[in-house]
């Protein structure tokens, strides 16, 4: 009965997407190119609503996300590109190709066997030419860092511990100050080196370094504002209470 549910469901948003896309004055003239920055947005929305664990959000989200899929699928098909059943079935097939611990006669014991499995069969089945090739060049730089890293890991090419990483954080930041005080040009590229292996040390301690930054950052933005609240309060703007009392009600913030 749940299936049944699922594939009419499914077959109502396909049956929708049809009528959109040659009666709707908007929706009949979008292009992959024109969807392309609108999913992005809609990416971070979801990113949003996990984050804040608005979980009734994240299913609107996700309808969203769904649309677009099944939009660039009907584009795909008028173009004689590929459809829905393309999209599907191709991912069917690279699940099933990507679990033979599954659905062949591989054996992966923990999620790590998993991972390094998957880097194996792109590379020897699927014609990867290099380990890192199915990075995104457009990923924001601290997901790519933390993206390259783990498929490194999936070949073999990672630190024993934790405290090797560590042993390199701060090996890196030396190399930052050395640079501080005697520049050479090549400051950002230290700076990059410190990131880079914090990133890495992260991924030791099980934090996605990405969303320990957006968790920060919303901290931040909460605190700010609180002294922004109080300064108004206060018959004031921010810009003219004096240090002192920044530090006084950033510190009430946090409590």
């Amino acid at each position: 009965m749940q299936e049944d549910k699922r594939l009419v469901a499914f077959k109502r948003l396909l049956d929708i997407m049809d009528e959109l896309r040659e009666k709707c004055p908007w929706d009949s003239t979008q292009t992959f190119d024109s969807l392309r920055y609108l999913t992005i947005e809609e990416t971070y929305e979801l990113s949003d609503a996990i984050i804040d664990k608005k979980y009734e959000d994240m299913g609107k989200e996700l309808g969203d996300l769904l649309l677009h899929i099944v939009f660039y699928s009907k584009i795909g098909s008028e173009q004689n590109l590929f459809d829905m059943a393309d999209v599907a079935n191709g991912i069917c097939e690279k699940l099933i190709r990507r679990h033979p611990h599954i659905f062949g006669d591989t054996k992966a014991e923990t999620a790590e066997d998993v991972r390094n499995n998957w880097e194996k069969i792109k590379l020897k089945k699927e014609g990867n030419r290099s380990v890192l090739g199915g990075v995104p060049v457009s990923l924001p730089a601290m997901i790519k860092s933390y993206r390259i890293q783990e498929k490194a890991r999936g070949v073999g090419f990672d630190w024993h511990n934790a405290n090797e990483v560590w042993d390199k954080v701060e090996e890196e930041i030396g190399e930052l100050k050395a640079e501080l005080d005697k520049p050479s040009g090549r400051v950002e590229e230290e700076f990059g080196d410190v990131l880079f292996a914090l990133i890495n040390y992260a991924r030791f301690i099980n934090v996605n370094p990405e969303d320990a930054l957006e968790k920060t950052n919303r901290k931040f933005i909460k605190r700010f504002q609180y002294i922004e609240q109080k300064a108004v309060e206060s018959g004031r703007s921010i810009g003219d209470l004096t240090l002192d009392e920044m530090e006084e009600y950033w510190q009430q913030a946090k409590k």
